[in-house]
């Protein structure tokens, strides 16, 4: 002991850093220290360096020794009685033997704390050993079986400041090589890297749970493996994508839940893939058991008198309040595709506006996400990593996600060796330095431990956490599957094992925790409970419809007749004015831009003149009155703070301090807010994530701005999933506005097209709004009637370019004033022939219309007739022939810059046909004037998207 005691002296305090000097001083001149540490730091610097720099490429050959299964080490007995001898001065050799010692052994718990995972036992399957790691191999730092049970001074690294080997490797292989592998030595913040250092090491696992959480655990799981069995039972052939396999889960989200409600959440939103879900639906979010097994007999999840088309079950979501500590905590399960990781992006967008709603701006603790994974699906599927990457970002950020992944180590067919390139399927998580938690599914308490973990790590820092739960999936892809045909040797040893419930119950007898009786009477009570819920649901019927209960009460139904132009959009003059002049208005010490400043006093006249208003400035107007009437608005989008096309300025920047000052904010003492975020260069993430906040607060105006219109293509799945047809599977009203930059300018395919056809082909059943509109008054009244109507529709709006600054494209303040509305067609304006002489009606829509505006008056016509629809669909089949019906003799031609494949003709063409056989009109169908179909949106070549334009606008207006 006496040169331990020497190197504990030696490495302590200031000495670690003068040794730590002194290897700095040596690998930068070898000569400068005393040849004795010269030849020690020598002897060690390959090892070093392998270890220090993370190096996987070594070119030395490691040695290995077979030191057997560590042993407990028991305490040194405390001497008494006579004093210890005087000890013999300590050599310099001893010196440096003890130091080589204490070195080697602290570079080695580094490596595992690193590398430990890679010989973790994680496969509840026992189909992937994991290969002895050379850097895990005590050998490789010059130890030998003789050193195991010399005392080493490590300076109260794992909780010890001496310790043998023997001990030092107990604790190492338990924490880091048994049923739980951890990755965190990739976080750069110490803190969170020290809080999770200090969690696992010591394998807590082992001794957490009393007998009391021992059942508490085997009970949760007797309900996920009963549930799976019941139907398994009950309902041959019927596809449910059970749990089994990972019934694990369902105590892992309740460990998650129970911590975080103790730590102050009281609201939590589940979003997950069909695997599992029918389980989570009633043994966590409390779903009745009824109401599942109502709808497996075909049953529909909402009432007879609620329109929908509904969803299949595993599909669906719920909600409900559960008691937890004495308080309530709201949990709720979002509906969900079967695009598996579509959902995570909405349900931390639904978080972040409940935090928003309750004013938990800073923090942002109370409300939390739990998003869970399928392994394929999270190592997959891009949304993943773009949901990760907005985890941090201020406009985006809910306080830290769980992510649990019931990694079942298949994708349908897919073997982990075909499905990603990392090591691990969680990789990703490392792009945000989040902490991976793997742990063997079928070690119930490490699982449930680790979840405890997730969710005190995210409640300590506010960041993401991943639990990687390595399971099984005992079935195939659905109970119907055969997997047999492609993974034999998998579900050959799947056959072979018992479940994870009868292997834990299996260790509670024999800890004399519960006797098999009471195991049995556990199955037994919870498979009686199914068995009157299975009776009860053959007369089951919904009795309500929940979506418009909560912060959707009050709210209803549109009318199926309407055209969905009511809502009372108009505005005092003297509030116009007052929102007016406040967006021209600046701080005195603001140093704003010069241009932008002619832009303000432009602004100004606006306001002060009453016109010229231009569409910037209308849209400013709906916002900023929504703002001063108490409603929050919410944009963002790519550059949408200054506008893709330099309009927007709505976030001004001081020249000199960079400070930031929003006018729209500025406007009255007791306004409400706008949140205008420059979004991450994510189209699917964040129009995810916005459709998830208009779900949760039907009195934001949300809106998402793509920066140019077919961008949105990257955004395809949450438009065709959830903005087109959310309402009418799900029975989710959402308000979100998306605008796209559109018309056919010369700036190639790309920069034309917002797409308007895909989404005139997703409209039905009056489930959104899509618009292209044609005046900054007509802009004005459509973003207030979003919230100003008695329901929640989807706004889709084409929006100018070039019409940003058009001198006509420009509105009054009297056309925002009392007495006007939103217009779903704009008739005629200019003095024409009497009605009954004009020729020809063009019907238009959007900017096409300037153009054929003033081609007309430049040729001085003024027997044809322009008429704009402003509102696609719903379509105007009450306005469009009030327009019309003056024109009785005049033919009808629909003109549109796109290509005839594309753009609103196929959409409009049989509805105006219809239109006109019910009118007493000369015309009997519209006749087509544009772009002929093609491939690409628009041409690339300036001249000839000129001459294209001009010979469309041109036949337009030419008779005959």
């Amino acid at each position: 002991m006496a040169g331990v005691d020497l190197l504990a002296t030696a490495f302590n305090g200031a000495n670690a850093a003068f040794i730590a000097d002194l290897y700095a001083k040596w690998a930068a001149n070898p000569g400068s220290v005393d040849p004795s540490f010269a030849e020690l730091f020598a002897a060690l610097n390959d090892e070093a360096r392998s270890i220090l720099t993370d190096s996987t490429g070594a070119s030395w050959a490691p040695r290995r020794w077979d030191f057997g299964e560590p042993e407990p080490v028991k305490p040194a007995a405390k001497g008494k009685g006579a004093p210890a001898p005087k000890e013999a001065p300590i050599s310099q050799e001893a010196v440096r033997a003890a130091t080589k010692d204490s070195l080697r052994a602290l570079m080695m718990i580094r490596t595992y704390r690193v590398r430990g995972h890679l010989e973790a036992r994680l496969d509840p399957l026992g189909l992937q050993v994991p290969d002895p790691h050379p850097e895990l191999d005590p050998g490789t730092y010059g130890f030998t079986a003789a050193d195991m049970d010399r005392p080493i001074f490590i300076d109260h690294v794992l909780g010890l400041e001496v310790a043998p080997l023997r001990q030092i490797l107990q604790i190492l292989r338990e924490t880091y090589c048994g049923p739980v592998g951890v990755e965190f030595m990739h976080i750069q913040d110490p803190d969170q890297k020290a809080w999770i250092q200090r969690r696992v090491e010591g394998a807590p696992w082992r001794t957490h749970f009393d007998a009391e959480g021992k059942q508490t655990i085997l009970r949760q799981l007797t309900e996920a493996e009963g549930l799976e069995a019941f139907c398994q039972k009950r309902y041959v052939g019927t596809k449910r994508f059970g749990l089994e396999g990972g019934e694990v889960t369902i105590p892992a989200l309740h460990a998650i839940i129970v911590t975080a409600a103790k730590r102050g959440v009281h609201e939590i939103a589940i979003g997950m893939p069909h695997r599992g879900r029918l389980n989570t639906l009633v043994n966590v979010v409390r779903k009745p058991y009824a109401a599942l097994f109502s709808e497996f007999s075909g049953t529909s999840f909402k009432p007879d008198d609620v329109q929908g088309s509904g969803d299949v079950k595993y599909h669906l979501g719920t909600s409900t309040d559960v008691e937890i500590g004495g308080k309530m905590v709201h949990l709720s399960l979002q509906p969900n595709p079967s695009h598996l990781e579509a959902v995570d992006p909405v349900v931390v967008g639904k978080v972040r506006a409940r935090q928003d709603m309750a004013g938990d701006t800073r923090s942002r603790r109370g409300v939390m996400g739990i998003l869970m994974h399928g392994d394929a699906a999270f190592a997959g599927q891009g949304l993943v990593y773009e949901t990760l990457a907005m985890s941090q970002l201020i406009g985006y950020r809910t306080g830290g996600t769980i992510h649990v992944v019931v990694n079942n180590q298949i994708g349908f067919t897919t073997v982990p060796a075909h499905a990603y390139s990392g090591l691990y399927c969680t990789d990703v998580a490392k792009s945000i330095q989040a902490p991976i938690l793997h742990v063997n599914g079928d070690n119930p308490e490490a699982v449930v431990w680790c979840a405890q973990t997730a969710a005190e790590f995210r409640m300590t820092f506010g960041c993401d956490i991943v639990l990687d739960i390595v399971c099984y999936r005992r079935h195939g892809h659905n109970e119907t599957d055969e997997p047999a045909f492609t993974q034999p040797l998998m579900y050959r040893a799947i056959r072979d094992r018992k479940t994870t419930r009868a292997l834990y119950a299996e260790q509670l007898v024999g800890e004399g925790v519960l006797g098999e009786a009471e195991v049995k009477r556990l199955w037994d009570e919870f498979t009686a409970t199914l068995e009157d819920a299975y009776r009860a649901a053959q007369g089951y019927k919904p009795n309500k419809a929940e979506w418009l209960e909560g912060h959707w009460a009050g709210l209803s139904l549109p009318s199926p007749d309407a055209e969905w132009s009511e809502g009372a959009t108009a505005v005092a003059p003297e509030t116009l004015r007052q929102v007016g002049l406040a967006l021209a208005r600046v701080p005195e010490d603001f140093d704003v831009n010069p241009k932008i400043a002619r832009q303000l006093d432009a602004k100004r006249e606006m306001i002060e003149s009453g016109k010229g208003i231009d569409w910037a400035t209308g849209e400013a107007l709906a916002f900023g009155t929504l703002l001063v009437e108490g409603n929050r608005v919410r944009l963002s989008g790519e550059d949408c703070q200054r506008g893709t096309f330099s309009q927007r300025h709505a976030v001004l920047v001081d020249q000199t301090s960079q400070n930031e000052y929003v006018p729209l904010n500025n406007i009255a003492p007791t306004q409400s807010k706008i949140e205008i975020y420059n979004s991450l260069l994510s189209e699917v993430g964040v129009l995810g994530f916005e459709y998830g906040y208009s779900l949760a607060d039907p009195r934001t105006l949300v809106l998402w701005e793509a920066q140019f219109g077919d961008f949105a293509n990257g955004a395809q799945v949450i438009i065709d999933q959830f903005i087109a047809s959310g309402e009418t599977k799900w029975l989710r009203m959402s308000g979100l506005v998306m605008l796209l930059p559109h018309g056919h300018e010369g700036q190639g395919p790309e920069h034309s097209s917002a797409r308007p056809e895909r989404y005139l082909q997703l409209c039905a059943e009056r489930n959104i709004v899509v618009g292209n509109f044609t005046t900054p008054a007509n802009y004005f009244h459509g973003l207030r009637r979003q919230l100003k109507r008695n329901f929640r529709k989807p706004l889709v709006l084409m929006t100018p370019k070039s019409l940003l600054r058009h001198k006509l494209c420009v509105s009054t303040l009297a056309e925002m004033g009392p007495g006007t509305r939103f217009l779903t067609v704009i008739p005629e304006t200019d003095a024409l022939v009497a009605p009954e002489e004009v020729k020809r009606i063009v019907l238009c829509s959007g900017k096409v219309y300037y153009d054929l505006v003033a081609e007309r008056r430049e040729r001085g016509l003024r027997d044809i007739a322009i008429v704009r629809l402003e509102q696609l669909y719903p379509f105007p089949h009450i306005s469009l022939p009030k327009a019309l019906a003056p024109y009785r003799n005049a033919e009808v031609v629909w003109c549109q810059e796109e290509p005839e494949n594309m753009g609103a003709w196929m959409f409009v063409d049989r509805r105006i046909e219809q239109m006109l056989a019910k009118m007493d009109m000369a015309a009997k169908r519209p006749a087509f004037i544009g772009r002929p179909s093609a491939a690409s949106p628009a041409t690339g070549l300036a001249k000839t998207h000129a001459a294209e334009q001009a010979a469309l606008v041109s036949a337009a207006l030419t008779l005959g």
